[in-house]
């Protein structure tokens, strides 16, 4: 039976192929979810063949390549109380959009639940499952799963009014461990996250890509992160951290260059989290620190 509660968004850049494939499978999903697409510039022929292949998907062309604020541009098109982001090279299981909108319906305190996530072709789990598992924060009894202090944006619905309540993705951070800035908004505004493993998203990762660009760009996002909202003695401690343990190449180089070059916008935005989220925010860092899925390599 269809659920008209939600809608999925979808942003897509130069993978044509992959992009096709996950729309099929979203076409066919029992929901029959509203679908979104923003396409970021891409040069491969994928809008065409979205138009003509999806008619009844709504095709966003922004003209250049917006990273994660192209999931912003999607959500103002969106008029579901619920909307659950996905990658190109992501699609959900049959049921779990309705088994995630049944949780969001019944629980007005949560503002996100993130799937278990398994790697296409092998069904073998990815590696920040476990990191989801066994997160360290307390929450409420009430919670379906595990308490989370960020979320997978290719794996989670969220309450599309939470995340317009707290702007969606950062513009500046663009792409790259976007999520924790927008996670820890949601938290300071008194919102739960949750991971739920009963729902299921596949992952077949994407063979165009990128990955020593996508490190420099996450260990940028995570010292900005770390700038924007950490108190001092927490931040310096956190950047003293990574710069001991992340690998001596260019990439880190240019990563910390960059971080240090968007200084003057990042203090004026700084707005340090109250003491309650920072004790939090620490249990997590000390946990992320054996994640076998938060190392900055490639």
């Amino acid at each position: 039976m269809s659920d008209d509660r939600t809608t999925v968004v979808v942003i897509t850049h130069g993978r044509r192929p992959e992009l096709l494939r996950t729309l099929r499978v979203l076409r066919a999903l029992p929901e029959d979810p509203q679908v979104v697409v923003t396409d970021n510039d891409s040069r491969d022929g994928t809008a065409e063949a979205v138009a003509r292949l999806f008619p009844d998907m709504t095709l966003l062309t922004p003209g250049r390549n917006l990273g994660a604020v192209g999931r912003n541009l999607a959500v103002e098109h969106v008029r579901t109380p619920y909307v659950a982001f996905c990658d190109d090279d992501t699609w959900w299981e049959p049921g779990s959009l309705r088994h995630a909108a049944d949780l969001l319906d019944r629980l007005p305190l949560l503002a996100a639940v993130t799937a278990r996530i398994v790697v296409e072709p092998s069904g073998d789990e990815d590696p920040v499952v476990a990191e989801l598992r066994d997160s360290p924060l307390e929450g409420p009894a009430w919670l379906p799963g595990p308490a989370l202090g960020s979320f997978l944006a290719a794996a989670t619905v969220m309450r599309t009014d939470a995340f317009r309540s707290v702007g969606g993705f950062h513009p500046g951070l663009w792409l790259g461990g976007e999520e924790e800035l927008l996670a820890t908004d949601l938290l300071r505004r008194g919102w739960w996250l949750s991971y739920v493993p009963e729902l299921l998203i596949h992952h077949a990762a994407s063979p165009v890509r990128d990955s020593t660009a996508r490190r420099t760009l996450g260990l940028r996002n995570t010292l900005w992160f770390t700038w924007l909202r950490r108190p001092w003695p927490s931040a310096l401690r956190r950047t003293a951290h990574l710069l001991r343990t992340v690998p001596r190449d260019v990439a880190s180089l240019r990563a910390f260059a960059r971080a240090a070059a968007g200084l003057p916008w990042v203090l004026r935005q700084r707005a340090v989290v109250p003491p309650e989220l920072e004790e939090r925010l620490r249990a997590l860092e000390r946990a992320r620190r054996t994640s076998a899925a938060r190392r900055y390599v490639g």
